[in-house]
């Protein structure tokens, strides 16, 4: 199977590339370095050539709120293009769980806009969305926090390992298309605080950890549940700890 994998030099994406690879599928890297750019659109008509899968683990330069937008807009219309043309048969899209419930957020407005994309474009699709990474802790920490503490808001938190989000997207990008959203969360959930205490006493941090119930997440006031899944959803394997220790 031909397998375009956009944004397949990332954190998600070179890991989903090397097992798809692995498995005997034909992998095309869509990346800028590769000669496959989403926003202007080139060399996407040549890599889409003979391809029946596509999944886009795509993200903008930047979070800020035109930046994203202009992003995803720009890539979501130039891939559904190019994939009719080339009758692309399933095309994945990794999301993030709580989109269409803080769309007040630039960022989360513009992963809705993709999504709505994807599910308008008349091609056969899945979406997952996902929460956040236990990869992204270090970037919370110096987001929220200064040399001496870190704020952070007693929200529902249930993230994942990058490693599982990898296994997923892999499984169901060789499925049949759901034409739906698939939700995926870490093993565990409990409050936001107690895992960044515990990133912080596992790296040895100085850091104090400064609790408050103003349920903000990156300066953004959030619902108190926005991070973790409200019904159903498939849960990773590698806990909090494990993925400390491996870490």
């Amino acid at each position: 199977m031909k397998i375009l994998v956009v944004g397949g030099t990332g954190l998600i994406g070179k890991d989903v590339s090397k097992k798809l690879t692995e498995a005997g599928h034909e992998v095309i890297i869509g990346s800028p370095s590769n000669g496959i750019d989403v926003v202007s659109g080139e060399g996407l008509a040549e890599a889409l050539e003979g391809t029946d899968v596509v999944i886009d683990l795509s993200n903008s330069a930047s979070p800020d709120d035109q930046t994203a937008l202009n992003f995803f807009r720009a890539a979501g219309e130039n891939l559904a293009a190019s994939e009719k043309k080339a009758g692309v048969k399933h095309h994945l899209v990794l999301s993030i769980v709580g989109t269409d419930r803080a769309t007040y957020i630039g960022y989360l407005q513009a992963k809705k806009e993709q999504e709505d994309n994807v599910k308008n474009s008349g091609i056969p699709y899945t979406i997952i969305r996902s929460t956040q990474f236990h990869e992204h802790m270090a970037t919370l920490i110096a987001v929220q926090g200064n040399e001496t503490e870190v704020n952070i808001s007693t929200v529902d938190y249930q993230p994942i390992a990058a490693a599982d989000v990898v296994n997923f997207v892999v499984q169901l990008s060789l499925e049949e298309p759901k034409n739906g959203t698939v939700e995926i969360a870490g093993p565990e959930r409990a409050l936001m605080t107690e895992f960044v205490q515990k990133y912080i006493q596992d790296r040895g941090e100085s850091k104090v950890l400064v609790s408050d119930d103003n349920n903000k997440y990156m300066f953004y006031e959030i619902p108190k549940d926005l991070l973790v899944p409200l019904g159903e959803f498939r849960s990773g394997l590698i806990t909090f700890s494990d993925w400390l220790k491996s870490n």
